[in-house]
């Protein structure tokens, strides 16, 4: 674990937290209302925000390694239930658009913001809106990309309509989808058409986070699968890859998920400060947190993993 703890590029200051949920979102187009959790720092004025997209089957109560150190260093995490996870019919007619209505549920939560700091104790007033981050896992990486400007190709091969947001400055995506068409499964192209991304547009400045061992059900390549965002989209600065790290790098979904195939408490460690010391630096908190967070990787005496940086 050596250089770890000083990944998070010297950022030692915490503070207790506070989670409330569920909040009840209104959302008449949904069908039902949407619930977020809401983890905050007890303290701290301008507190920049963080909007996390769940993987496949998760919830808002999911990602708690992440949720609670992000929350206790400062920033405002924001958690949807997306309607995947809620038992949705295969005839629904929500579901052939469940991809987008993730989306559409990132954009409505950034639409809410102040109804938001309202439904939380002590809230009001000290969220900072010019400062908003997306991040995501696995599907849910999908998701968040899709607001920093990745979309979707259409079934006659052209990407689909824009749904980037200007309100969002950055991105850490976790275990993103790569391309799709011939680089699908069976399974995916039977289950997932709609994991085809598009990345030429993709150009919020992001961190991108793969395991080198995560050999997915839904491509017939390999675990690079999970890098093509990077090498393909103009606003993916950096690459983290864990070595030896499977879907779950390390576990970051916490204990709820008993997926976890490669658990590990060093992984999750530094996924956990990497992304903090990446989104201080690219929301402007601190310049310096991203290259002492790469500086000190590069430095240890057995990284858990490497960076490469365009």
């Amino acid at each position: 674990m050596s250089g770890i703890t000083s990944v998070d590029g010297g950022n030692a200051f915490t503070t207790s937290v506070i989670s409330v949920s569920p909040i009840a979102l209104p959302a008449p187009d949904r069908g039902q209302d949407m619930q977020v959790r809401v983890t905050a720092p007890t303290a701290g004025h301008n507190l920049p925000v963080v909007v996390l997209s769940h993987g496949m089957t998760l919830t808002m109560d999911d990602y708690a390694p992440l949720v609670g150190f992000w929350a206790a260093r400062g920033f405002v995490v924001i958690q949807p239930t997306h309607l995947d996870s809620l038992g949705l019919a295969p005839d629904d007619p929500r579901t052939p658009l469940i991809w987008r209505i993730r989306t559409d549920d990132l954009t409505h939560v950034l639409d809410q913001l102040d109804t938001i700091e309202a439904a939380v104790p002590g809230l009001a007033d000290r969220i900072d809106h010019d400062r908003i981050a997306v991040a995501g896992h696995s599907w849910g990486a999908q998701t968040a990309s899709t607001l920093a400007g990745a979309r979707v190709v259409d079934a006659d091969g052209t990407p689909g309509e824009s749904m980037a947001d200007p309100r969002v400055s950055a991105a850490v995506l976790l275990c993103l989808p790569g391309t799709g068409g011939a680089d699908l499964s069976p399974l995916a192209t039977r289950y997932f058409p709609f994991m085809n991304p598009d990345f030429a547009e993709l150009k919020t400045p992001s961190l991108m986070v793969a395991g080198d061992a995560d050999q997915s059900l839904l491509t017939v390549r390999g675990p690079d699968w999970f890098t093509d965002g990077y090498h393909l989209s103009p606003g993916a600065t950096d690459l983290l890859t864990l070595f030896g790290a499977e879907h779950g790098l390390g576990g970051i979904q916490g204990a709820n998920d008993t997926r976890t195939t490669d658990e590990s408490s060093e992984r999750v460690a530094l996924v956990r400060h990497a992304t903090l010391a990446y989104l201080r630096t690219a929301l402007g908190l601190d310049n310096d947190a991203w290259p002492t967070a790469r500086r000190a990787l590069a430095a240890a005496a057995d990284p858990l993993g490497g960076i490469d940086s365009k």
